[in-house]
């Protein structure tokens, strides 16, 4: 479930529990980054392509203070194992880390990389209220949140583009987790009310505006997340990578996104292996559906963009085999409700949630029916979570 504490008392939380962890909380600063949903433009951020996230008001909080030593100590008040640690700014290697703490450590050795090394240490306690295993980049928002503490701790000279730089270097090779940059940048320059419509070839972007008159964004937890994430989430980006190559011997590109659905049709024959070429297709036509569903919410068709979303995790489901059958089971029952306009699975995939967007009188009816239904099928609680777009990273007072 979300946290339903508000602002001041996480961080009244945070500050005491800062406190019994390092002594008191004298001269304690306090952060916060956004967890992100993304809306539409999924798997083809590495693959070229368009995005539209938005950074959500759930997030990671962190109190943090300078110390006078190379101590680098981590507290979290999340989770029950390995909830302290400790280490020094020499000790940043990544063998022999393990858990959350890779986050954070894997900025703080990317700052490094880059030159710019701690000149002294910090303590950090960090409390997040994004739920577990919902894939609503929890990881992304300590990283982001983390780089964002360097930068105001140390005054080291980078932008919130280059925090999601840097948050995304991290992931990629110190927890060797290769995904795109989708998540850091919607936490880094999120915007209240406006999601993101982001060209990962280039990084160009805009704001949209997401205007939802008499609408709601409901994000629906299955709190089912497989083992294969992490490793079926690579595979799909090495296929892709294989199926590029092959592409590439027909077509004068550097990535799938570069593709229309035309051009892709006219020379998929050079990919032979079918499931290469359904992953590929699914990245050209999500890529081609994600600019549609933009240039219609900013027509003001939300009907359009509904249906471009079921759309999306038809593909994610049938193409790009990163959907499951819980998941399904949330999505296909919330296209059966007359006030639900479209619902699809959002993020990495293998479990997580879904993202629909429900008329203000349907959500009632789409918490119970899909509850009821969910609830019959695999025995487990779906969990609903009306959100609200929020802000990047930022110091709280």
């Amino acid at each position: 479930m979300i946290d339903q504490r508000t602002e001041q008392e996480i961080l009244a939380d945070l500050r005491d529990a800062f406190a019994a962890q390092y002594g008191d909380a004298d001269g304690a600063r306090f952060f916060f980054a956004p967890g992100r949903v993304n809306l539409i433009g999924e798997h083809t951020d590495y693959n070229g392509g368009h995005v539209f996230p938005c950074a959500l008001t759930i997030g990671t909080f962190a109190a943090v203070r300078r110390r006078g030593d190379d101590r680098i100590r981590l507290f979290s008040m999340n989770g029950k194992e390995e909830r302290f640690v400790e280490y020094t700014t020499g000790d940043l290697a990544p063998e022999g880390k393990s858990g959350w703490t890779m986050y954070p450590l894997g900025v703080v050795w990317a700052f490094a990389g880059r030159g710019m090394k701690l000149p002294a240490g910090f303590e950090m306690a960090i409390c997040g209220n994004i739920p577990n295993g919902s894939g609503l980049s929890s990881s992304a928002s300590l990283e982001v949140l983390t780089g964002y503490v360097l930068r105001e701790l140390y005054g080291f000279p980078v932008d919130n583009v280059e925090l999601a730089k840097i948050g995304q270097y991290s992931e990629n090779n110190y927890n060797g987790m290769n995904c795109g940059i989708m998540d850091q940048f919607a936490s880094a320059m999120g915007k209240r009310d406006h999601a993101i419509f982001l060209d990962t070839a280039d990084l160009s972007y805009t704001y949209a505006p997401v205007v939802l008159d008499g609408m709601k964004l409901v994000i629906t937890n299955s709190r089912v997340k497989h083992q294969l994430t992490d490793s079926g989430y690579n595979d799909r980006r090495r296929t892709c990578e294989a199926a590029l190559a092959d592409l590439q011997r027909v077509a004068d590109i550097r990535a799938l996104g570069e593709l229309t659905p035309e051009e892709f049709e006219e020379k998929k024959s050079a990919i032979a292996d079918d499931d290469r070429r359904r992953k590929a297709k699914h990245a050209v036509y999500e890529n081609a559906r994600t600019v549609r569903a933009v240039e219609a919410l900013q027509a003001g068709d939300i009907d359009t963009f509904g249906r471009l979303m079921n759309e999306s995790h038809v593909s994610l489901r049938d193409d790009y085999d990163v959907s499951c059958p819980e998941v399904d089971i949330l999505a296909e029952e919330a296209w059966k409700i007359p006030g639900v306009l479209g619902a699809r699975i959002t993020g990495g995939g293998f479990g997580g949630c879904t993202v629909a967007i429900v008329k203000d009188e349907a959500v009632p009816e789409y918490r119970e029916k899909i509850g009821s239904v969910y609830r019959e099928k695999t025995g487990l609680d779906a969990e609903f979570y009306v959100v609200e777009i929020g802000d990047g990273p930022k110091e709280l007072s």
